[in-house]
């Protein structure tokens, strides 16, 4: 059973490459219904003075997508930023920069889901609310895909709105490399790795793009 939190001898040993790998295990072991065991509690007390996430990961909101249980990590191991539609903007940015550039992490996990329903609204044009200005931030990547994919240019069209999850993932990191000069120095300095994938809500498999 795991009762010790990562600190920062521990986050500093490691290398974006490291990080990256741990994820991918503990998604292993999620998909394999094998997860770690945690004592809690223990890991909340030793937090308490300071934390030293390895990961900062942009997901979704949907409830189908537990971040740490889709990755098997515990308290104290990764920051999540959680938007319907996993996209960038200034807030978010902000949170990733402090992440890596303050905090320490060494990766940046972009996380599409199949089935996105943010996604699917935006491949509609629902107009409602603020709920509109939200999806303008997914239509770069449900332009794209319009010049990729036959068919309806709608929900209706599976493959059609499982290529805009894809793309509004690698759309998002793009737009996270332009516009933030930390994390791009960061990256290009081999101190973090930006990387993106799409959860398989029928499998529990993250799939990296």
């Amino acid at each position: 059973m795991r009762n010790i939190a990562i600190n920062k001898e521990v986050q500093l040993s490691l290398s974006p490459n490291d990080v990256l790998q741990d994820l991918l295990e503990g998604n292993l072991r999620f998909i394999n219904n094998d997860l770690e065991k945690v004592a809690h509690l223990d890991l909340v007390k030793q937090t308490i003075s300071g934390q030293y996430p390895k990961a900062v990961v942009l997901s979704c909101i949907d409830s189908r997508v537990p971040v740490e249980q889709v990755f098997d990590q515990a308290v104290g191991d990764v920051f999540v930023a959680r938007v319907a539609g996993n996209f960038e903007n200034t807030d978010i940015l902000g949170s990733l920069e402090y992440s890596c550039a303050v905090a320490g992490s060494k990766l940046v996990f972009v996380l599409g889901h199949e089935s996105c329903g943010a996604v699917k609204a935006a491949c509609d044009g629902v107009k409602l609310g603020n709920i509109t200005s939200m999806l303008d931030n997914i239509m770069p990547a449900v332009k794209k895909s319009s010049e990729e994919i036959e068919g309806e240019k709608n929900s209706s069209n599976n493959d059609f709105v499982a290529k805009t999850v894809e793309n509004n993932v690698l759309l998002t990191i793009d737009r996270i490399r332009d516009k933030s000069e930390i994390l791009r120095e960061l990256e290009n300095n081999d101190k973090i790795k930006i990387v993106g994938g799409v959860y398989s809500l029928q499998t529990g498999k993250v799939n990296m793009l």
